[in-house]
């Protein structure tokens, strides 16, 4: 009898002790549960056109959450809304700019405030589209060529194509067409808002549309273009980057977002989906201001 009650005793005290356990590492689960919730951090990236879809991607990616982000993408439709959106902190972190577009609007008196470069993202070539011409020769004299109304960078691929000359000192963040020296075809430009390229090609002879804004009107620049800009790394200004207010350079979380674009999973999402027309540029940011 004294034997089958230790017995009873020695089993009670095992579930007890079973019970304790279970206790003790559920407890443990859901303290890490918390912590790591706690560790999460949200962050709102705006960006346009097909670099929607990849922020939208890498949010829903594995890598996202083991950085312990939690990003909310939000679509612009213009530039300067979604930089004024990120410089009065409705938007954490712009992913859309080129650094001479940052610059330039920095510079520009609609500024809501300075801007910074968190990190590099890619280079994508621009080009010279026409539905009217099949060769940059064909251009006719006179003809009408349509330029971003920051016109800088279309500038210089057009020197660089060879169809105008400009000023040796040309400041290539703000640079206009006062800046050209040399126009021997007298060709006139239409100064455009730069995301409505591909609706207004039928009605110029050429229109400069950068690589983003060609992918969504269903243009390829290695394909479809009279004439794209060489792709090369060393071509700083336009490199994309991700931006923020001044006041956030050091936050440790948007940085956090400069390294997630460069994991090779979705640099190998993003080359298969957008037929290497996105040249990855891995670069510190101080390389834009050496």
């Amino acid at each position: 009898m004294r034997r089958k009650k230790k017995h009873q005793r020695l089993i009670a005290a095992t579930i007890a002790l079973i019970v304790i356990i279970a206790a003790f590492f559920a407890l443990r689960l859901t303290s890490s549960r918390q912590t790591a919730k706690s560790q999460t951090t949200t962050v709102t990236v705006g960006s346009i056109g097909p670099d929607v879809q990849v922020w939208q991607h890498i949010a829903k990616s594995s890598q996202a959450k083991k950085l312990g982000l939690k990003i909310k993408v939000e679509a612009f439709t213009d530039g300067p809304s979604l930089l004024r959106a990120t410089s009065d902190g409705s938007i954490n972190v712009s992913a859309f700019a080129s650094w001479a577009y940052l610059e330039a609007y920095n510079k520009s008196k609609s500024n809501t405030g300075q801007q910074v470069a968190l990190a590099t993202t890619y280079l994508e070539p621009m080009g010279i589209y026409s539905s009217k011409y099949k060769k940059l020769s064909d251009l006719p004299k006179g003809a009408t060529i349509a330029l971003a109304n920051n016109a800088a960078n279309e500038l210089l691929l057009l020197q660089s194509a060879g169809l105008i000359k400009l000023k040796k000192n040309f400041d290539s963040a703000s640079g206009n067409t006062n800046d050209i020296v040399s126009n021997t075809k007298k060709f006139k430009f239409k100064l455009i808002d730069d995301t409505t390229g591909p609706r207004i090609i039928k009605s110029v002879d050429a229109v400069l549309i950068g690589n983003t804004i060609a992918l969504a009107g269903n243009l390829n620049v290695l394909k479809d273009s009279l004439y794209h800009e060489k792709i090369d790394q060393s071509t700083k200004n336009n490199i994309n980057v991700l931006a923020t207010a001044e006041k956030n350079k050091n936050n440790a979380a948007y940085k956090k977002l400069g390294k997630l674009y460069h994991n090779k999973q979705i640099q190998k999402w993003i080359a298969k989906k957008y037929s290497g027309t996105k040249v990855e540029v891995n670069k510190p940011v101080s390389y834009l201001t050496d």
